[in-house]
């Protein structure tokens, strides 16, 4: 289509396609910078199987209303190629990110010109809520505007299927190759907004998705009674860190019960600038300063965020006159240790119960499951493959999914949505919160109690990064081709989730059951190394984890 990429950006400059001021007057300010042009012009932003993820800008490398036409085009050009009945069509919603509800509205009207209709979300609403949205509605795909936790200059685009699961990466490299042969601007079909409501393709969803949503969530809770009997005895801080959650995780708590819930105010208040923290990941001890702050005025038991799109939750949990931030690990070993004695406690934990976790999530999870004879599924990284193995389970009726979860701090209860979800495990943690105050114990003292009855695991995580993602190939390649076979400790076996997954992991099952994982972010120019250990003390575990991670590091 193009020679190069000079090419592509005097077509944005000078052809009159581009209409909105901001964008013209980015194009305008880099026409003299070539190195600036090249970074925005070489190439489209990639659709990978997160969909899109990038820095908001002018550019075909950039997240900015022309990319987000050109991806929803080809996602209605799937759709209507691929022949399967559109149902109620597109759900959409969005989260709190800068022009998160703009690009929302632009996906709509794409799809709309395309005759496909779209459910839309009336204002900002959490992630899961979207994945519970499209099952509910018969809806065949969905789309969510959000960046999840990355830095306030990014956003994306995510694409669900009517399972209510993220996209399979086959349907994302269909996705993706309809993407390479549209032409950004004469390709993509629009009908304005009005126009398309008017004509009924694009309707406007709300409150009537919100209460059916949050009846799934409050029928998950567990302990009811423990909630009567001691839920005012605890304090609870909540921060939505200015994100989508700000309404979900106080109602869900009300709701159960639990009424001492002491808000965040200055990180109330949904703002895509994220003005009160550096980065808004409630599993960063910078997320929780402010919190940290509030709750040492409330002597509260635990300290609860949420992330920009809710479908992230982590915690700090008052330990002596202190507060410790847990790690995603920990937080999952928690609920379900909590989850699988509530349920064995009022005789609901079904014999062929199943819990799914990431292949870089803690095996501790295993040891619990098999004292409480649950099975394990390991899949790899994406919650996508978690809701596939739900989805494989309802079709099969051979397991009862019990709960899911990723070590980056994503969990999921209940069969009612294909993502992890913020809000269930909000309310869970502080449930499980009640449980332990009214036996006389904290958070931390379970916690303990777990380490001294199944053994001392510790994880770490080290990235390496690269100029671009082409420069991390060789890198796992030369693995393949060249094993180890001692990376700290004996390698005892190998195992390659490209045979037998598609995906580009290595699993290196280590002597004393000890495990490295070594996989390449699939959104970002990085190698990330994963080392999972088991040792006879706190200590000895953690040192043995930052071992192990710095020779996996030394492979790179």
């Amino acid at each position: 289509m193009f020679d190069d990429y000079m090419d592509r950006y005097n077509e944005w400059f000078t052809s009159g396609f581009v209409e909105e001021d901001n964008i013209f007057e980015e194009l305008e300010g880099i026409r003299n910078d070539e190195q600036e042009i090249k970074d925005r012009f070489c190439e489209t932003l990639d659709f990978g199987t997160a969909g899109l993820r990038g820095i908001m800008r002018a550019g075909l490398n950039g997240m900015n209303v022309y990319t987000v036409r050109l991806a929803t085009q080809a996602l209605a050009d799937v759709i209507n190629e691929s022949g399967e009945d559109q149902g109620a069509g597109v759900s959409i919603a969005f989260d709190s990110r800068i022009n998160s509800k703009v690009f929302a509205r632009e996906a709509a009207m794409v799809l709309a010109a395309n005759g496909i209709h779209v459910n839309i979300f009336d204002d900002l609403r959490p992630t899961p809520e979207l994945s519970f949205t499209i099952r509910e509605t018969g809806s065949l795909a969905g789309i969510n505007i959000t960046a999840s936790h990355n830095p306030k200059e990014y956003n994306g685009y995510k694409v669900y299927w009517s399972d209510g699961a993220q996209l399979t990466p086959e349907k994302a490299a269909k996705i993706k190759e309809k993407m390479d042969t549209l032409h950004i601007f004469n390709d993509v079909k629009m009908l304005n907004y009005g126009q398309a409501c008017r004509a009924g393709f694009i309707h406007a969803i709300g409150q009537e998705i919100d209460d059916k949503y949050m009846s799934k969530v409050l029928a998950e809770s567990l302990g009811k009674k423990y909630v009567e009997e001691a839920g005012d005895d605890v304090t609870i801080v909540y921060t939505p860190l200015h994100g989508a959650d700000y309404k979900m995780v106080p109602k869900a708590l009300r709701e159960l019960g639990i009424m001492n819930v002491v808000p965040v105010e200055e990180q109330m208040e949904p703002d895509g600038n994220f003005p009160t923290v550096k980065l808004p990941n409630p599993g960063e001890p910078g997320a929780f300063e402010l919190g940290l702050e509030v709750a040492e005025d409330e002597d509260a038991d635990i300290i609860i965020g949420t992330d920009p799109d809710g479908d992230r939750m982590g915690f700090m949990a008052k330990d002596g006159d202190k507060y410790v931030l847990l790690n995603g690990n920990q937080i999952a070993c928690l609920l379900l240790d909590y989850i699988i004695g509530a349920r064995k406690e009022n005789g609901t934990l079904a014999k062929n119960s199943a819990v799914v976790r990431s292949l870089v999530s803690t095996p501790l999870a295993d040891r619990i499951c098999e004292a409480a004879g649950v099975t394990v599924f390991e899949v790899p990284t994406g919650f996508k493959y978690i809701g596939e193995k739900m989805e494989q389970f309802k079709q099969a009726g051979d397991y009862t999914f019990l709960f899911g979860f990723e070590e980056s701090n994503g969990y999921l209860v209940g069969d009612y949505a294909r993502d992890k979800d913020g809000v269930v495990a909000a309310m869970l943690a502080a449930e499980m919160t009640v449980f332990y105050k009214s036996k006389g114990m904290s958070v931390i003292d379970a916690l303990n109690d777990i380490y001294k009855k199944y053994g001392y695991y510790k994880e770490k995580t080290i990235s390496v990064d690269y100029k671009n993602l082409h420069e991390a190939e060789p890198v796992i390649a030369n693995l393949r081709e060249n094993p180890p076979k001692e990376i700290l400790l004996k390698v005892e076996s190998v195992k390659d989730f490209l045979e037998t997954d598609g995906v580009n992991v290595l699993k290196y099952n280590l002597a004393d059951g000890c495990t490295l994982v070594v996989r390449p972010s699939g959104t970002e120019p990085k190698i990330k190394v994963y080392s999972l250990v088991k040792a006879d003390s706190d200590a000895a575990a953690a040192e043995l984890a930052e071992k192990l991670a710095d020779a996996g590091k030394a492979l790179l």
